[in-house]
């Protein structure tokens, strides 16, 4: 890469060290710049330093290896900033009241404007709505530093497309959109992210990549939303909604199948859709029709789940009020220990408001994950199969027993299709 200077290895700041960030910063050391790794939580920071990977997609050994190096440094001193040739920030971006709450990208903004030299690049891989990094992050890097985008230093958006436990498409497999806010500043992103992934994808402008990247996931969100409701209609209706999945799926071109399920989780489908339309209502004066017809059907699942699990239990003679209830999953998506908006944390909720006996399995979720603390997390055995009332699929961790579950439970409500159905499985 363009070097700001001839000092050792090229010095790279990022800031968050979550599942985006982390998989980022220990890649980026792998390849050989010098990463300081800046996060403002200090247990997090302390277990890196230990070695402690909570992200799938670190394994402990890839830690290890890059600390051991030197080339990794976990940190909660902005101070280490200091000298960082380029920073990348990887932040978290939720809602407030359904409002977009850029925070953690306001004060990255701040922090990284204390250490900015001329020079430098800055890319923004938090996802936001289109204009975030011009005219907020850059805007707020300028007033504080007095450094112009552009000018002074070079700016770019690329938006992080990670998909936690997912091992075909991995960071450095998924091609990288990049842009930048002029013509240099593209230059330096693409050369940034060209060391340390496949392939780059170029786009005009900050404005551009920020929008490609709420299109994907607004993609997904109202397909899902689709075949969410579809299953409910069709089974009204007498159908097999996955049967007819599948067979749509035979047809080679102009589908592509999407599969029914409890719900939407993790940090992108059920928040970023919602920054795009909520950007569109303020800047365009109108709804975003698709979006919010998507988040009320996502929305409302959990509901549809426990609703059909209590109709399955009040047809054996069983009141859901007092029943032993098992999960088998409380993260959002499979062979994941991520359980940010997990839909599963929403039927337990509403499971125990019916006054259920709520037990739940998930060796991938750990024990500070934002589970209700009146769910009992059990390993999954014979015995916690036969004493429950009845067990409900949610997350379809490969590692499940499912041969198991067929044996032993005596109701099941499988919302993944991981089981045969029969008389006393049924499937969402």
């Amino acid at each position: 890469m363009t070097r700001t200077t001839n000092d050792g290895p090229p010095r790279l700041a990022v800031i968050g060290q979550g599942y985006v960030g982390l998989p980022l910063a220990v890649r980026a050391a792998e390849t050989g710049y010098a990463v300081v790794g800046y996060d403002v939580d200090d247990g997090r920071i302390a277990r890196l330093l230990a070695g402690d990977s909570f992200v799938e997609d670190v394994s402990g050994d890839r830690l290890a290896g890059v600390l051991a190096s030197g080339g990794y440094r976990p940190t909660t001193d902005a101070a280490e900033l200091a000298g960082f040739e380029v920073a990348v920030v990887t932040v978290p971006t939720p809602l407030l009241d359904d409002v977009p709450d850029l925070t953690c990208i306001e004060e990255a903004a701040r922090t990284l404007a204390g250490h900015l030299t001329p020079g430098a690049l800055v890319v923004l891989e938090s996802t936001t709505y289109p204009g975030t990094t011009e005219d907020v992050f850059g805007a707020l890097i300028q007033k504080e530093s007095g450094l112009a985008p552009g000018t002074d230093f070079h700016l770019g958006y690329s938006p992080e497309r990670i998909d936690p436990g997912n091992t075909r498409w991995t960071l450095e497999t998924t091609p990288k959109i990049v842009s930048g806010v002029d013509t240099a500043s593209l230059r330096r992103v693409e050369e940034f992210y060209g060391s340390v992934v496949e392939r780059t994808v170029p786009v005009r402008d900050p404005k551009t990549a920020e929008l490609a990247k709420l299109l994907e996931n607004t993609y997904r969100h109202v397909n899902i939303a689709l075949v969410n409701e579809m299953a409910v209609i069709a089974r009204e209706l007498g159908v097999d909604a996955w049967e007819a999945i599948d067979a749509a799926s035979s047809k080679p071109f102009g589908f592509m199948p999407f599969t029914p399920g409890p719900g939407v989780g993790g940090h992108c489908l059920p928040v970023d859709p919602r920054y795009l339309s909520w950007r569109v209502e303020r800047q365009l004066g109108r709804r975003f029709r698709f979006v919010d017809l998507a988040n009320d059907v996502n929305s409302h699942m959990p509901h549809y789940v426990v609703q059909r699990l209590v109709e399955a239990l009040n047809q054996r003679q069983r009141s859901a009020n007092g029943s032993r209830v098992l999960l088998l999953g409380l993260a959002y998506k499979r062979n994941s220990g991520d359980a940010r908006e997990s839909p599963a944390l929403r039927v337990a909720e509403l499971l125990l408001r019916t006054g259920a006996q709520v037990r739940a399995v998930d060796p991938h979720v750990r024990e500070t994950a934002p589970v209700d603390p009146r769910v009992t997390r059990v390993e999954l055995t014979d015995g916690e199969l036969a004493a429950a009332d009845a067990v409900v699929v949610l997350t379809d961790h490969d590692d499940f027993d499912y041969a198991a579950v067929e044996r032993h439970a005596r109701l099941v409500l499988d919302c993944r299709r991981r089981l045969r159905p029969g008389a006393d499985i049924e499937i969402l």
